[in-house]
């Protein structure tokens, strides 16, 4: 029983391990000893990294990507405020956990973490909503000017009782974003986000290419190895990512 309720109370493992990674980070000031530290690749770490800053107001770590040799990072004021809290927060569970295994109670709790299969997770401010008769548009405001807008049907957003300042996470799967160089586009895609090309990782098909979109959020993009060498892409190169509206997936806690 103790192990059932254990499951139940305890933070998700995801949530436990990110914090571990968070407070190495802190300790050594390096992404890359961090994750040897905690166990994880460099790319492990890297992905965790832009993962909390991307579903957080402000970054928790602040750090430029310097490859498995390491460059600095560090612990924003806002990630020892978020690591505090959640230390706290297994505190109090553990006493909780100490005072169910005396008295169990079932059901209880739901998964303080979320796990999704779309690369990106953007948490936003809902800013304007257009409502349809029976689609409507949704506005994500990532912050930093930057804005996602997500195509929903009417009873979507009425199930999901969106409204203009409510925080929501935008969901977008990397095979989504689509990347391009140059000014003044004419495209039919409702998004088109400014970046920055902050890593390519080439596969033998595909390429994983991270932008830095503002506001220490990333925005990932899977394209073909040969768009991507087509496009001559590579660290430090402006381009914009295009997402169509229907392709965006919102969410709320």
């Amino acid at each position: 029983m103790a192990d059932g309720l254990s499951a139940l109370v305890a933070p998700p493992r995801i949530a436990t391990a990110r914090m571990a990674l968070v407070e190495a980070i802190g300790e050594l000031g390096s992404i890359s000893a961090a994750a040897r530290k905690v166990g994880l690749s460099y790319k492990g770490a890297w992905d965790a990294v832009q993962a909390l800053n991307n579903l957080f107001d402000t970054p928790l770590i602040a750090a430029a990507p310097g490859g498995k040799t390491g460059g600095a990072a560090s612990v924003t004021p806002r990630g020892r405020a978020v690591l505090q809290a959640f230390r706290r927060m297994q505190t109090e569970l553990d006493a909780a956990l100490a005072k169910l295994e005396r008295d169990p109670v079932h059901d209880l709790f739901w998964s303080l973490g979320m796990k999704t299969s779309a690369r990106n997770a953007l948490r936003g401010v809902i800013s304007d909503i257009t409502p349809g008769a029976v689609s409507g548009e949704v506005t994500l405001n990532l912050g930093e000017g930057v804005a996602i807008t997500a195509i929903l049907t009417r009873r979507s957003i009425e199930d999901l009782e969106l409204a203009v300042g409510k925080p929501a996470i935008a969901l977008i799967k990397a095979s989504f974003v689509i990347l391009a160089k140059g000014t003044g586009l004419r495209t039919s895609a409702r998004n088109q986000i400014a970046g920055v090309v902050l890593q390519r990782e080439d596969g033998a098909v595909n390429s994983e290419v991270s932008l830095d979109i503002g506001g220490g959020k990333t925005l990932v993009a899977t394209i073909t190895l040969e768009s991507a060498q087509s496009l001559g892409i590579a660290a430090g190169d402006a381009v914009t990512a295009l997402v169509k509206a229907p392709h965006v997936i919102l969410a709320v806690e």
